[in-house]
């Protein structure tokens, strides 16, 4: 099946590179391009593509306020293009919060070493994009004060084909494959347990979920977190900064040496890796180079198989959306150890990949909807 794509980018050169690109793939064809965000709105509306392309500065209409009215009118997959600076990040982090579902460098040179590495990371990034669900993503909790349980609204789902397979360096996303048996939703729901940590894994569209997971949590949670998610060096800072500011927990961004403790959440730094080390009942935090043998950097697998080796049956994992498979092995390493994981559930996930990864092994002893897990975790973990 062929994907369709909307380019909007006031850049005429961008323009014709980027199509060239794509149309050369003989998967996607360019059905139309927009010079501004208040024409890619109109053209999303007549055209409906399956996926649109955005620039997020633009004369008449910006990228953000273009996602939104997008996503308010016809929701539809759509993937920012942005600069790898604070800047930048801070710009992508409210596109995607207005229902983008995902973000790549707008300097070419910035993607890939090479020509080929770069047509290759384009087509795989539209054609993962165009089987995600802008639909599924609920409204994270307003800006000005943490919810803790906001409403979910539901939009359309708009048609898309099956995620196909995903380029180096981002999550794997495997074969179009047959519906995943429904996995086991516990209905243990007791007293609280004591867990010593809680380590969180997402990818596409974890930026947003975590939002909507840790503003749910009071100042005085009682374990400490450490999240990972997919995402550039650039960007990890700006996006821990902007967790703190709207969390009632504190978040930031994690440092070698750190030590976990209750009510703080410690991001691991992009382009690096994020082990955790037990010293005497402590637990301290190690950031380690990005080994180019790894897709991910960071890699919740890492993460969480130090987790597990740490804190053998004291520790929960919790998988939200993205792409591929990362985090499996890592809750498998949980499981054998005795610890707990959570999934987040398919009709909430922008991408089934990672969280389906998990409950397709069995290894999930709760598979909750994204408006749950915060709640869940307040009335869970003691």
């Amino acid at each position: 099946m062929t994907v369709s794509v909307l380019v909007v980018d006031d850049s005429g050169f961008f323009r014709k590179r980027l199509t060239e690109i794509l149309t050369g793939s003989g998967q996607i064809k360019v059905v139309g391009a927009a010079t501004n965000g208040r024409e890619g709105v109109e053209l999303a509306q007549r055209l409906r593509p399956d996926v649109i392309t955005m620039d997020y500065e633009m004369p008449v209409m910006d990228g953000i306020s273009a996602v939104r009215e997008i996503m308010q009118k016809h929701p539809v997959p759509v993937l920012m293009f942005s600069s790898l600076t604070y800047e930048g990040a801070r710009v992508t982090l409210d596109a995607l919060e207005a229902g983008a579902v995902d973000f790549l460098p707008k300097n070419f040179e910035e993607i890939a070493r090479d020509t080929s590495q770069l047509q290759k990371i384009l087509i795989d990034r539209i054609l993962d994009v165009a089987g995600s669900r802008p639909g599924a993503r609920p409204s994270p909790a307003p800006t000005s004060a943490p919810v803790a349980r906001p409403a979910e609204p539901t939009r359309p789902r708009p048609h898309s084909p099956s995620p196909r397979t995903t380029p180096p360096a981002r999550p794997a996303a495997s074969a179009p494959a047959p519906e995943p048996e429904a996995p086991r939703r516990s209905a243990r729901r007791g007293a609280a347990k004591h867990y010593s940590v809680v380590g969180i894994g997402t990818s596409t569209g974890g930026p947003v979920a975590l939002q909507r997971v840790l503003t749910a949590l009071p100042a005085s949670f009682p374990a400490p977190i450490v999240l990972v998610q997919h995402m550039p060096a650039s960007f990890t800072p700006a996006f821990a900064e902007r967790l703190n500011k709207l969390c009632q927990i504190q978040v930031r961004q994690a440092e070698d040496g750190d030590i976990l403790k209750p009510g703080l959440a410690l991001l691991a730094p992009g382009g690096k890796q994020m082990m955790i080390e037990n010293r005497g009942g402590q637990g301290r935090v190690r950031i380690l180079p990005g080994d180019e043998r790894l897709n991910y950097k960071p890699c919740v697998d890492v993460t969480f198989g130090s987790l597990a080796r740490s804190f053998p049956g004291k520790t929960l994992g919790v998988i939200l959306t993205g792409m591929g498979a990362d985090g499996r092995d890592g809750c498998r390493m949980m499981k054998q150890s005795g610890s707990d994981v959570w999934s987040q559930d398919e009709k909430t996930s922008v991408i089934y990949g990672m969280p389906m990864a998990v409950a397709k092994a069995g290894l999930s002893d709760e598979v909750l909807p994204l408006g749950d897990i915060g709640p869940r975790l307040v009335e869970g973990v003691g």
